[in-house]
Formats: structure tokens, C-alpha cells, sequence
């Protein structure tokens, strides 16, 4: 069905028809099935904006098509319609579109909705929805959009200060699964050595959990998805394929170890900082990288002068380009200590970046590392409260260390080892992935 072939049936409370809600149709037949909890698990009753920001292949169009049903089934006919931005020309095309919607919507419904996938992907589509604010025509509706480029929706929040209405929050990050999801529905399908391999290959994307949980690999089609989605930003931002994938490779290379940008555009063949600074910037809007600066634990800020880390917290594109072809549990098992040990640290990344999501936190993606004489911790995650991976086995003496150089501080040490002190703990990767549920 095309977009007003959708709306037709949604103004007559047909959601169930097949092909109005497809997602939700490919779902119906499926063994695998997850739960999608990003802070949002209620839409609000009153008008307003709310935009989403995610990653592709991160089940956000599965989402926005369930709010629909929801919202026919719970407030009736008329209550919801729908625009996909990927069909949408530009922004007065959205204008127009919205227009012809807004006297569909039932005079007895309850509420009023329109939700727009990918947004986006329209040209203008902040003046747009400005336009329609400030003129009034959407004062009854609530707006829910979701989009994957992360700068275009953070800057368009920020391009409509005052319209998005009284709610309490308008702005929200769809994460991954978290492992707790991803083990409650795929626990039966895989061997429990595999279970955690899957997940750290599959990235918490739904499609690819449910795949490699299906057929024990992850399909090249998904793969492909996701590189075509960030080739696809990046030749739209004017950048070079050929430097992206120069990029990609050292920071695999450097993975869990200070490098900065000086050293990333020299050994990536790029021009300047500058240049290697906007090629991390993409990925981080794209929410695949974050960037973990030095902490001065004695002036409790960043150090941005220092070397910064380049973490990866889209397991799922770090599945893409991984240089040893990840497609299996057992390819993950395969690998070296080292480069195990790269991934566990990046898992750990990406987990603190959802959680920070989920707290509603404005810029997940910046995160700190502490590194004093002979010692480093991972990530800070407060003044007084740190967070290190050991892919090898640990125990108590190994961090003799900390509580002379943090009294009042509290380390957990994320690795094979189990053991706790007044200060220091230490929990499997398991434990502390199951411990950010939902």
C-alpha cells in the first residue's frame, strides 16, 4: 500500500488489514520478537513534538508503526495517521501532505496523532514543521517523528525552541537491546557459550538478534544495510568513502587506547585534525562512536588537550568493517585475547552510552578515561565512580593501587573474574550487561 492508501484505512480504524502496518506484518510470523524500550513507553495524551533519533536496522519504523495500532485500537478511527519521509519530496511537499491530513483526523477521538518515519530525510523539514506551529494548524496534534540522521534531529530540536509544546520531555535516543532482552527471547535458541558472542556481534539491532539467533550467523543482507546507511551519510556530507574506511581501520587498530586526532588524521592519510574531527563528528551524529576524553580526577573536568579514545557503541557497525569477517559466535571465539578484549571494552561502551540515553542525558556520546603514572581506568563515570575492562582474570590485588589513588572512589572491573572489596569489584561481562535491564 502506498502512504494514502495507509491513511484510508487508518481513518477507518483498519489497522489489521494487510499491508497497512507492514512491519507489524513481518512481525506476526516471526520466532523471535523483542521488546523496544527507549524511555518511551507511553505516548503522551496532550499535543506537542516528540522526536527519535536511532540508528538504522535498531527497529525504529517497527515502533512507530505499533504506536499506530495502539493508538487506533486504545482512541478509534481517526485517531492516527502517517507520512513516510523517505516519499516525501521536500519541505513545503510536507506541508501539503500534512495539511491534506489534519481534516481527516475524527472529531470524537480522544487524541490526535501523526507520526512521520525519517523524517529526516526531508529537505527543510525544520521550517516546515515551524511553519505549521507557528501558524497553529498543529496545536491539537501530537507530533511523533523518528529519524536516523542524529545531527539534522538534534539540530532541528534545537531550530524549534518553544513549539514542541509542555511536555516533559520531546527528545529521545533509540538504543539497542539491551542483553537482558536479548537473552530472555533468544536464551533457548543458542548454546549458552554463544549467547553472549551473539549479542556482541549482533549489536542489540532486532533484525540482527533475531537473525543469528534463527540460523547461528548473521546474514550478509543486514550487513550490507548497514554499510550502505553510512557510505549513504557520508557521500551526503561531501566526504570521501575511501578516508571513512581509512578511519574505520584505525580505529580498530587503536581500539582501548589513547590516540587523538593528530594520530588518527596521520595514519588515516587525512589532510588535518580538522578534517579526522568532522569524520568523527559523522560517526558520532550517526551514534557509532563516542569520544572519551582524559579526566583530571584532582580538577574533576575533561582534559581535551590530551589524546582522546574513539569508542565504537554500534556493535553492529563495528560488526561491519571488523577485519576478521565476524559472522558467528564461534568467529568471536576465535579471535585473539586482544581483540576480544577490544570488542568486551566497546560492548562496555555502548552499554554506558544506552544507559546515559535512557537517563535522557543530551550528549551520550562523550565519555571520559582517567590515566595517571602507570595506571589507566577505562571510564569515568562520575567524580568518583569508575568502570574497567580486563579481558584476562583479575582479583583484588591487581587494583592494590586504587584506593590510594581514589579514597572516596569505587571501581568495578568488568572482566572474567568475580571478587569484591570495600572499593573495587569484580563482575563478568554478563553481570554487568544484564545489571542496565531494561
Amino acid at each position: 500500500m502506498n502512504t494514502l492508501e495507509i491513511n484510508q484505512q487508518l481513518a477507518q480504524g483498519d489497522v489489521n488489514r494487510r499491508g497497512v502496518l507492514p512491519k507489524l506484518d513481518e512481525l506476526a510470523g516471526e520466532p523471535f520478537v523483542f521488546r523496544q524500550r527507549f524511555g518511551l513507553d507511553e505516548l503522551p495524551g496532550e499535543a506537542g513534538v516528540i522526536l527519535v533519533r536511532g540508528a538504522r536496522q535498531y527497529g525504529k519504523s517497527t515502533w512507530l508503526q505499533s504506536r499506530i495500532r495502539e493508538t487506533v485500537e486504545m482512541c478509534g478511527p481517526g485517531s492516527a495517521f502517517y507520512l513516510n519521509g523517505d516519499e516525501v519530496r521536500d519541505g513545503r511537499s510536507l506541508v501539503e501532505q500534512i495539511r491534506q491530513l489534519l481534516p481527516m483526523f475524527s472529531a470524537k477521538a480522544p487524541v490526535r496523532r501523526l507520526f512521520i518515519d525519517e523524517i529526516t530525510a526531508v529537505k527543510d523539514w525544520t521550517n516546515a514543521l515551524k511553519a505549521l506551529l507557528d501558524s497553529g494548524e498543529l496545536r491539537q496534534i501530537l507530533l511523533v517523528t523518528t529519524g536516523s540522521k542524529a545531527a539534522d534531529l538534534r539540530h532541528g530540536t534545537e531550530r524549534l525552541p518553544g513549539r514542541k509544546g509542555r511536555l516533559a520531555r520531546t527528545a529521545y535516543i533509540f538504543t539497542p537491546l539491551p542483553f537482558a532482552e536479548f537473552k530472555r527471547v533468544c536464551a533457548a535458541a543458542l548454546p549458552a557459550a554463544h549467547l553472549l558472542p551473539a549479542y556482541l556481534i549482533a549489536g542489540g539491532s532486532p533484525p540482527a538478534c533475531a537473525a543469528l539467533a534463527a540460523t547461528g550467523s548473521l546474514p550478509n543482507y543486514i550487513i550490507e544495510m548497514v554499510r550502505d546507511w553510512i557510505y549513504g551519510e557520508f557521500a551526503a556530507s561531501g566526504r570521501s568513502r575511501s578516508m571513512l574506511l581509512g578511519v574505520l581501520e584505525c580505529l580498530y587498530r587503536f581500539a582501548g587506547t589513547p590516540s587523538g586526532q593528530s594520530k588518527l588524521a596521520r595514519e588515516a592519510g587525512l589532510a588535518n585534525n580538522t578534517v579526522a574531527a568532522g569524520y568523527v563528528e559523522v560517526l558520532s551524529d550517526l551514534m557509532c562512536v563516542a569520544t572519551a576524553f582524559a579526566w583530571e580526577a584532582d580538577r574533576k573536568r575533561s582534559n581535551r588537550r590530551r589524546p582522546c579514545k574513539f569508542h565504537m557503541t554500534n556493535l553492529l557497525a563495528s560488526t561491519a568493517w571488523h577485519p576478521r569477517y565476524l559472522r558467528t559466535p564461534e568467529d568471536f571465539l576465535n579471535l585473539p585475547e586482544e581483540a576480544q578484549g577490544a570488542l568486551m571494552e566497546w560492548a562496555v561502551a555502548q552499554e554506558c552510552w544506552r544507559r546515559s540515553a535512557l537517563r535522557g542525558e543530551e550528549m551520550p556520546e562523550l565519555m571520559h578515561y582517567w590515566q595517571g603514572g602507570n595506571h589507566e581506568i577505562d571510564f569515568v563515570l562520575g567524580s568518583e565512580e569508575f568502570l574497567e575492562v580486563k579481558r584476562g582474570r583479575t582479583g583484588p590485588l591487581d587494583f592494590a593501587w586504587f584506593p590510594q589513588s581514589f579514597p572516596d572512589g569505587r571501581l568495578t572491573v568488568v572482566g572474567l573474574s568475580r571478587f569484591e572489596t570495600d572499593q573495587v569489584v569484580g563482575v563478568t561481562l554478563g553481570d554487568f550487561l544484564l545489571e542496565g535491564a531494561p
